[in-house]
């Protein structure tokens, strides 16, 4: 028998949600500031192209959640993310990008608060529900940052992820 959710278990499936969508636009802004070549560039030996880092966040994401909470097979090759054999448009690597967190979100949207608490094992890992949902939101945010570092550092503009916010406004 399912547990219902509690009011805890669906603001926190909300805030990650929130999390999860507010990381896409992101990266569409920092994908319009560079061109296809760009793309697949790597800065150095030890870094990843923006492309690798938007296959990997992909595969991490499928693996995590659409994988492990939906009980679906786990069919990811993590090598492959980061081959440099990639040749996916900048739309290719932006439509599989939305289509896999929208995927994700489905999930999270229809998570029991028992699928919440049962620990399983992902990528060799022991988690929970809530510890996949909080690796994957802070995962997607580390390599969100480093697709607008290496961005800024090829445009040489701000991404304006905040322009239409005022930072300045204190706690009430």
């Amino acid at each position: 028998m399912a547990i219902p959710p509690s009011n805890f278990s669906t603001e926190f499936i909300a805030q990650s949600i929130i999390r999860l969508q507010e990381n896409t636009p992101r990266i569409e802004k920092c994908l319009a500031q560079i061109s296809e070549e760009e793309v697949q560039q790597k800065p150095n030996s030890s870094t990843n192209s923006i492309a690798n880092l938007i296959l990997h966040l992909c595969g991490n994401i499928t693996q995590y959640i659409n994988s492990s909470l939906a009980n679906q097979p786990d069919n990811r090759h993590r090598d492959l993310e980061f081959s440099s054999s990639n040749n996916l448009s900048k739309k290719e690597l932006l439509t599989k990008m939305e289509d896999t967190v929208a995927s994700a979100i489905s999930v999270l949207e229809n998570i029991s608060e028992s699928e919440l608490l049962r620990k399983r094992s992902v990528q060799g890992f022991e988690l929970s529900g809530i510890g996949i949902i909080i690796h994957v939101v802070e995962h997607f945010s580390y390599h969100t940052g480093q697709i607008a570092t290496q961005t800024k550092l090829l445009a040489n503009s701000d991404l304006g992820f905040y322009s239409d916010i005022d930072l300045n406004v204190k706690n009430e």
